[in-house]
């Protein structure tokens, strides 16, 4: 997994993000990967670019409510489960290599998508009207799991907001047959400093559409916080609508009714992006017994965090999901 070295990314982009979105049509694994989709594929060291040629990989397009999502999946020689797969706040699936490479050494199919207002979907960008949207997006996911006939249990990954989505989903939705296990990375309730947040979204909401934003230091791979200045995916400012639908949404959750479930956690203790205290204490409230990995030295991006640290909990669940 180490292969996966950000350091290692071409600083300049081979592929026009304009052609890329226009050329997207429903996912199909019979097609090669054109022009595009490869230098995109090399940008961003997905896994098929390190040399995995037993999997077969497709980026293409799907419909959920109003948007179109960019949707990607890898099929690996003989399959044992698959992986649905969330990125959290300003991602896309791009900076996800390093779980889709865990999931295929473990032989297991992965499929992602890029959230409304993220990577190559649609919508205004990091923005969104109603939390509910994020449940649209993830019902035509797992729709198109379906269609596509992934070879079950399907394990659920979100990262942040992905998580606070498959939170939603486990709390207020109507899970799935099809599901195995459920991976939360740093799942979002609360943001850090929401109390403070909230006041200022209130005291700033008449004036400002949006404010810029602070790219933090949410990981301890000072090659993946170069990189993310060089993104041309990366949105470059925080919607004042977002924070809006975030604010209806927290209380929505926090007052669900508790579920039999029992997710399986992962979260670091320097993480000052959430307020990951106050999370952990509403999921063990929620769930049943939650099983919760807490790392000491991890900070908020963990799907790219050091390699130590994800070989850290890449065993643990590799210990869970045996």
């Amino acid at each position: 997994m180490d292969a996966l070295c950000l350091s290692e990314r071409p600083m300049t982009a081979s592929f026009d993000l304009d052609r890329l979105r226009q050329a997207l049509v429903p996912l199909r694994f019979d097609l090669p990967p054109d022009a595009e989709h490869q230098g995109y594929r090399r940008y961003y060291r997905l896994a098929d670019s390190l040399g995995r040629p037993e999997v077969t990989v497709a980026l293409g397009s799907l419909a959920a409510g109003d948007y179109q999502l960019a949707v990607q999946g890898w099929w690996p020689a003989e399959p044992r489960g698959s992986v649905l797969m969330l990125h959290g706040y300003y991602d896309h699936m791009g900076l996800y290599g390093h779980v889709v490479d865990w999931a295929l050494s473990r032989h297991l199919a992965v499929l992602a998508c890029d959230l409304p207002g993220h990577g190559l979907s649609s919508g205004a960008r990091a923005s969104i009207n109603d939390f509910a949207e994020y449940q649209t997006t993830l019902a035509a996911l797992i729709a198109e799991a379906r269609r596509l006939q992934l070879p079950r249990p399907w394990h659920l990954i979100g990262q942040s907001t992905g998580g606070a989505i498959l939170l939603d989903y486990l709390l207020r939705g109507n899970p799935a047959a099809e599901l195995g296990e459920t991976v939360l990375l740093a799942p979002l309730v609360r943001p850090h400093a929401w109390r403070q947040g909230l006041w200022t979204y209130r005291l700033v909401k008449p004036f400002v559409r949006a404010l810029p934003r602070r790219f933090s230091v949410n990981s301890g791979d000072p090659a993946f916080l170069e990189f993310l200045q060089q993104d041309g995916l990366q949105p470059r400012e925080l919607p004042a609508q977002w924070v809006g639908a975030l604010a209806r949404w927290i209380p929505q959750l926090e007052a669900a009714a508790p579920s039999n479930r029992t997710p399986l956690v992962i979260q670091g203790e320097q993480d000052f992006t959430v307020d990951w205290r106050h999370n952990l204490g509403v999921l063990e409230a929620k769930f049943a017994r939650p099983e919760v990995l807490r790392l000491p030295e991890a900070r908020h991006h963990l799907v790219n965090e050091t390699a130590e640290l994800r070989q850290r909990y890449f065993r643990w669940l590799d210990e869970r999901l045996a």
